[in-house]
């Protein structure tokens, strides 16, 4: 895929494919991750793991609950946004067929993570070795639409046998791990699972993929709620990511040197996502510790419910509910993911890399 973006992001990975339709020049995206970047999957499947239901999607355009786990936009939505092209439609929407296959799909479901046994509390969900089967199945569909030829130029991914099933994309990830063993066994696993899906996306064709590390999952309101007295980020959370973080950029340079090209792009998201939370006034931010959407400590815990404490300025909350982050906070994520410096993006941020690829056309 010569002119194609797979993008995995924030808590643990989320892919982004984006190829150039022949006809249009518009760019075409795949997401593959959980719910930080589910757009509405889960709302066809039977699961608890759902935002399909008010207050979500409180400033969303139609100000309706879209499954997207959020009080508006996620960071799909803004990456599209920013390109001037619309959203992937969830890939189980009856939307998807036709001229909409040529935007692309969103494959991510609530839930899901790198370990075998992340979510294993919720059932009917997407978990990756199903998303790239999806995938292949998209890519059948493609074909049938528009031609082998201009599929290929659209998005030239071969159906490969997959060899990392049962792994995934999660917030929940070390959350779960570090719960109940040793920090450095999770990180190395949760390193080597995610080394496992970036090898299967390079041989389903992705040329451009950008790896992010994990955020600070220790200073959610969920940890803070469980674990923090003071505000405290969690620090055998924090640990984790520390530990997992570096793996994961030496990982993906690997991989890179493995294939003789920058392939792969790693976004600290970690520094992204902490430079708000440390220094919340220069981003407008008056709470980052306490959640938009809860009840109880930080409204930590349990789900965002119409039920739920509903702040009434959003703008200056950085979490929307106990995981995950306020439009707002996404869009600070997404213009460093556009424009940030080596210290965010390495080799190279996103804007510099549809440049480059748009030059090879």
């Amino acid at each position: 895929m010569d002119a194609a973006l797979v993008v995995p992001l924030l808590a643990s990975l989320l892919a982004v494919a984006a190829g150039l339709a022949p006809a249009s020049a518009a760019r075409a995206f795949f997401v593959f991750g959980d719910s930080l970047v589910d757009n509405g999957n889960n709302n066809y499947l039977l699961t608890t793991a759902r935002a399909d239901a008010p207050p979500y999607g409180i400033d969303f355009p139609t100000h309706r609950a879209t499954g997207r786990f959020s009080n508006g936009l996620n960071i799909p939505d803004i990456i599209s946004e920013r390109l001037g092209a619309e959203p992937a439609l969830p890939y189980l929407s009856p939307e998807l067929r036709g001229e909409k296959l040529l935007v692309g799909a969103n494959f991510a479901s609530a839930g899901v993570g790198i370990l075998n046994d992340t979510g294993v509390q919720f059932v009917n969900i997407i978990r990756i070795g199903d998303q790239l089967q999806y995938f292949r199945e998209y890519q059948r569909k493609l074909r049938a639409l528009i031609g082998e030829e201009q599929a290929k130029q659209l998005n030239s991914l071969p159906v490969r046998g997959n060899t990392c099933t049962e792994t995934a994309f999660g917030v929940a990830t070390l959350r779960v791990g570090c719960s109940r063993t040793n920090p450095n066994l999770i990180a190395f696993d949760a390193g080597r699972g995610a080394a496992c899906v970036l090898q299967t996306l390079y041989e389903l064709g992705a040329r451009r993929v950008i790896v992010t590390g994990t955020g600070p999952l220790g200073c959610v309101p969920a940890e803070l709620a469980l674990h923090s007295r003071d505000g405290e980020c969690a620090a055998e959370l924090t640990r984790a990511v520390e530990l997992y973080n570096p793996q994961l950029v030496e990982m993906a340079r690997g991989l890179n040197r493995d294939v003789g090209a920058d392939v792969f792009v790693t976004a600290n998201t970690y520094r992204m996502n902490f430079d708000y939370i440390s220094n919340p006034h220069n981003y407008g931010f008056t709470n980052v510790q306490v959640a938009c959407c809860g009840q109880g400590p930080y409204n930590g815990i349990g789900l965002c419910t119409a039920a739920s404490n509903v702040c009434e300025d959003r703008e200056t909350f950085a979490f929307w509910d106990a995981f995950h982050p306020t439009e707002k906070a996404s869009r600070i994520v997404v213009g460093q993911f556009m424009h940030g410096s080596t210290d965010y993006m390495h080799p190279m941020n996103l804007s510099t890399v549809l440049a480059i690829d748009d030059e090879r056309l």
